[in-house]
């Protein structure tokens, strides 16, 4: 494994990370579908015994069922890993709400370390704030206090729109963005990652096999549970995602799968601090962390695929 600085944190985190959404499991919905505590539970250890120190959850995943696999999985190695979780989606109360005021995420917080077993966390993070919040440095403030206090040692923001990190950068002091970046997911790379270097904040690069699609292991006739987010997807997107990967396979290799190409993809920009694919066994775990030492893409590979960007795959 090999390891990045996250901007100006002076934090060493393994270039690939856990990225924990899927471990939530699928009782409320908003899920890579149905999971095993255990299954889960050995992915992270197995993580730890391959060299990853950084994991990523939020509290939203699971209504804290993620937090605490991840709590029960890491307490014996806190001092070794760096954790990162989101605030901002209040599931506590009805009907469920966003919520960034100062006294909610101040309590979210203290829910978020019961869960992970920890008296603090390293990398705190507004999930999905909206844009018009973004605008106002008020929103920050809230996280100056949390930081002066010890209970985060850093904060971020996790977006869609890039725009969204802009705002982030000028109006706050964060740490981290975190924000889709894949091979067929590109908005992010020029503007925002030239701000975040020129700032020294970190790019956590999240959904780096796009919901799964980049593995290769969909076609038109996958079908996903209700409550996967991929149940909702349109048809004619979800048809486009499975052409995608299909003509990406060029990319696979005795040496290495679809999914490992498209991470390395992600972590041959030097402006990602970590990729954080989304992990749920064992398996996954050693193909999507073996990434790390694998031979950077070809200049032949680059050049086909952004052939097929232009030409939006067919």
């Amino acid at each position: 494994m090999k390891y990045r600085t996250l901007g100006k944190t002076g934090l060493k985190v393994s270039e690939v990370g856990f990225g924990a959404w899927a471990i939530g499991g699928n009782a409320f919905g908003n899920s890579y579908g149905p999971t095993d505590d255990k299954a889960s539970f050995d992915a992270i250890r197995r993580s730890l015994d391959v060299g990853c120190n950084f994991f990523d959850t939020a509290d939203a995943y699971g209504h804290g069922h993620s937090e605490e696999i991840l709590g029960q999985a890491l307490s014996d190695q806190r001092d070794k890993v760096i954790i990162a979780t989101k605030g901002g989606a209040d599931f506590y109360h009805e009907p469920p709400r966003m919520n960034f005021t100062s006294d909610y995420l101040s309590f979210a917080l203290g829910k978020s370390c019961e869960r992970l077993r920890t008296d603090h966390v390293d990398l705190y993070q507004l999930h999905n704030p909206p844009i018009q919040l973004l605008r106002n440095s008020k929103i920050f403030d809230g996280l100056e206090r949390l930081v002066d206090s010890g209970r985060i040692r850093h904060y971020g923001v996790s977006i869609h729109d890039p725009e969204e990190g802009l705002l982030a950068i000028k109006n706050g002091r964060p740490a981290a963005i975190q924000v889709v970046f894949n091979i067929l997911r590109q908005e992010a790379k020029n503007k925002l990652f030239q701000t975040a270097q020129a700032n020294d904040v970190a790019i956590i690069a999240r959904e780096p096999l796009s919901n799964g699609f980049l593995t290769g292991k969909f076609n038109a006739e996958s079908t996903f549970p209700p409550g996967d987010i991929r149940f909702n997807f349109p048809r004619d997107y979800f048809h486009g995602l499975v052409k995608a990967s299909q003509q990406l396979r060029f990319l696979e290799s005795k040496t290495r799968t679809l999914a490992q190409a498209s991470l390395r993809f992600v972590l041959d920009h030097r402006d990602v601090s970590a990729v954080i694919p989304g992990i749920k066994t064992v398996q996954q775990s050693e193909e999507d962390l073996q990434a790390s030492e694998l031979p950077s893409l070809t200049g032949e590979d680059l050049i086909r695929i952004r052939i097929l960007r232009e030409q939006g795959f067919g």
